[in-house]
């Protein structure tokens, strides 16, 4: 079997479940907005075909659909660079999705940890496609023979269960037609931390609005987060060594070498030895700086929604361009009649 070398093509997609965070911004959009300038061809997916394995208000779909858009382009995102979309546009991601549930393992599925996580322990009232939405996602790359997939540390599972399918269906029908998938997963703040507890992930979820820094929050209210943020009374240290068992001051110290395109080392060169009391103001500025342009902008996208929806329907059109040929022959490797 000859081995074929696949173009080069990111994707990468979030849930429009609303409440856009600054980890949200830090461990995916910022990193798309980098990878955009790559010289590869980028595809970024609003999915809310995911977002629907567990109940939405259907106008908050459409709101947070639009608004997860306005994120993207806010950020740097550029529609006449990157492919934005959203995937209920697509129907291939739903076509190829069903080939790959019948693909994909029962045993690969059980072992998925984010549904043990969102179903807890009521998983015998869950969605069917919150079981088996890892096959969705699978599909979601490999619809674009996707070779690079920026993602999140809690999403690695994902990717190697993407990697496995590609290998069972190439295996399985004798080809080499869906790439091995490689995670890109790299930058100071993959996993931005509560701003209340440096131990938990920052989430819309937390009941503490002070826990998070919103995508939608404007200067005054950074500012007043990252000054109530929690620290310890000790001074930084010079090395990354002395952020251990100091999960708070990681957190903020990872955040500023985020946003300043830094390094951890190289900003605890610099901040090394500062109390607190010096530092945070330094990380509200920059906060400040990098992020209040964005809210701004979000604010100015959403008062024209005709505008983000003719951007996705755009968007959905070039990625179908993609995807058909790819699916077409999926179907006539697996033996579909389609004429």
């Amino acid at each position: 079997m000859t081995e074929v070398v696949h173009t080069p093509r990111v994707f990468s997609g979030i849930q429009p479940s609303g409440g856009l965070t600054l980890g949200n911004y830090l461990g995916a959009i910022k990193r798309f907005v980098d990878m955009q300038e790559s010289g590869i061809e980028t595809l970024y997916c609003m999915v809310d075909l995911h977002a629907i394995t567990v109940w939405q208000d259907p106008a908050d779909l459409r709101h947070n659909t639009r608004e997860l858009a306005a994120g993207y382009i806010a950020a740097g995102l550029d529609p006449a660079k990157s492919i934005l979309f959203n995937q209920s546009q697509v129907s291939a991601h739903a076509e190829l999705g069903w080939i790959f549930n019948c693909v994909a393992r029962m045993g690969w599925m059980k072992r998925m940890t984010q549904f043990k996580d969102k179903a807890g322990k009521n998983a015998e009232n869950a969605s069917l496609g919150l079981f088996g939405y890892p096959a969705l996602m699978a599909a979601d790359i490999l619809i674009y023979h996707s070779t690079h997939v920026p993602v999140g540390e809690d999403q690695k599972q994902h990717l190697e269960l993407t990697r496995d399918v590609a290998a069972k269906f190439n295996h399985d029908f004798g080809v080499d037609f869906f790439p091995m998938t490689e995670p890109v997963i790299e930058g100071a703040a993959t996993r931005v931390m509560s701003l209340r507890d440096g131990s938990k992930k920052m989430s819309k979820s937390d009941p503490s609005d002070a826990s998070r820094i919103n995508m939608t929050d404007d200067a005054e209210t950074i500012a007043k987060k990252i000054r109530k943020a929690k620290t310890d009374p000790d001074a930084l240290p010079s090395e990354v060594k002395g952020l251990e068992d100091r999960p708070e001051a990681r957190n903020l110290v990872n955040i500023f070498a985020a946003l300043n395109d830094q390094s951890v080392d190289a900003v605890l060169s610099d901040v090394g030895g500062k109390q607190f009391s010096e530092f945070k103001p330094m990380l509200v500025d920059l906060a400040v700086e990098k992020l209040s342009p964005i809210s701004t902008e979000m604010a100015r996208l959403m008062n024209d929604p005709a505008e983000i929806d003719r951007i996705l329907g755009d968007g959905s059109a070039r990625a179908r361009k993609i995807a058909n040929p790819i699916l077409e022959k999926t179907y006539d490797i697996v033996g579909m009649i389609r004429s």
